[in-house]
């Protein structure tokens, strides 16, 4: 791989269907896709439940959702936890 098998990546992804932690510890999330469907959403949360500090509310439909957070990311302390309404499944992007 010309040049390619030099460089190294702090990048992570992670990946869920459903509700739940996505990240335990402190992240920087940096980009988020999620499945279209029906008046869907998408809620990050910086704790280990629902029950934490919302961080931000996605609203979308059968479009899709792709989003790269510019800078640094979007900043959790404690960890995320996705809380999804009619998406099929998430993915995010953090370090």
């Amino acid at each position: 791989m010309a040049g390619g098998g030099s460089f190294t990546s702090d990048q992570r992804t992670a990946h869920a269907t459903a509700d739940g932690q996505l990240v335990t510890g402190p992240c920087r999330v940096t980009s988020l896709q999620a499945k279209g469907g029906s008046n869907c959403s998408v809620k990050l949360y910086d704790n280990t439940s629902a029950a934490g500090t919302k961080v931000h509310t996605f609203l979308f439909d059968t479009e899709g959702l792709q989003i790269y957070f510019p800078g640094s990311g979007i900043r959790f302390k404690t960890g995320v936890f996705l809380d999804l309404t009619t998406t099929g499944g998430v993915t995010i992007t953090f370090n």
